[in-house]
């Protein structure tokens, strides 16, 4: 876990810093508010521990700023504990009120400092945990559709920083319906499972696959171009269509078809656009006979 620490006291920062480097954590430091900020954005910051009083954005700016500026893009929860001579009750309702988890008045002792961050860490763990439950699809535990928009949305911005294109596939279950109608819904949703699992174990590491709604995945390919994106399409197609699946009514032959589509041409496609796109190329591969894959031309 990567801690933030904003401290102005150069020894007081050094001592805290070794500490937590000692504890297992890994550490970043700031000797002001407005180094913090950068820092707090820049890196994958799960806990802050930050000085009230210091040069720049104090700590109370700073915990507000975490909470009302970066909170809201980041996927992830920030844990911040407050460090400040002030012991008042005003004080400490004051500190907790900006945005602070927990609060420590100085000098304080680094054995409570080790079991506050590990209390930290815990909660940052559940937190964690429970918002992956509610971004998964219940069905296939792939993410759900808001949460495979906001990976979208995520890629297409780093995109357009680093300059490098974004794909999308979409990927629909060939006649899945007549798999309903034939052999009822469960055997459906054994068929939907298993696709969903094979395609999830056959995209990159840092790729991202979504249920985007009914028999329909979406799939976030980064720094991927149209040639890329179509290579891909095609270990994705290969995952299913080559092996029978396995259900209570025995092995079933399962086609797909697959619209895919990449930005590069223009890092300035909206996610709706790209979408819109990948989902044209589908429908026209299901035009064409579908169990076909359909790169888009559209973009």
């Amino acid at each position: 876990m990567k801690i933030l620490i904003a401290e102005d006291d150069f020894i007081s920062c050094k001592a805290l810093e070794n500490n937590l480097k000692e504890w297992g954590y890994d550490v970043v430091s700031a000797r002001d508010g407005n180094e913090a900020w950068e820092l707090a954005r820049a890196n994958n910051i799960r806990l802050a521990i930050l000085d009230w009083n210091m040069p720049g954005i104090d700590g109370i700016e700073l915990s507000q700023k975490i909470r009302n500026e970066y909170q809201k893009e980041a996927s992830k929860y920030i844990y911040i504990i407050l460090l400040t001579g002030r012991g008042g009750q005003d004080d400490i309702i004051q500190g907790l009120s900006t945005g602070a988890d927990d609060y420590m008045t100085k000098p304080y002792s680094f054995v409570e400092l080790k079991y506050r961050v590990q209390n930290g860490e815990r909660i940052i763990k559940n937190e964690d945990k429970r918002i992956r439950l509610a971004s998964l699809d219940n069905l296939t535990k792939l993410w759900n559709r808001n949460k495979i928009f906001d990976f979208l949305d995520t890629e297409l911005k780093r995109g357009e920083r680093e300059n490098t294109p974004t794909g999308v596939v979409m990927i629909d279950i060939d006649h899945f319906k007549r798999i309903n109608d034939r052999y009822g819904h469960l055997i459906g949703d054994e068929v939907l499972v298993e696709v969903a699992g094979r395609l999830k174990n056959a995209i990159r590491p840092y790729d991202r696959i979504g249920r985007y709604g009914g028999d329909e995945i979406l799939v976030v390919l980064p720094n991927c171009g149209n040639k890329e994106a179509k290579n891909i399409a095609k270990r994705l197609y290969d995952s299913v269509v080559k092996t029978k699946i396995p259900t209570e009514v025995g092995s079933l032959k399962i086609n797909i078809s697959i619209g895919c589509v990449s930005n590069e041409m223009s890092l300035q496609f909206s996610r709706m656009e790209l979408i819109q796109a990948s989902d044209k190329a589908l429908l026209l591969a299901k035009k064409k006979g579908r169990d076909r894959i359909i790169l888009s031309k559209g973009l």
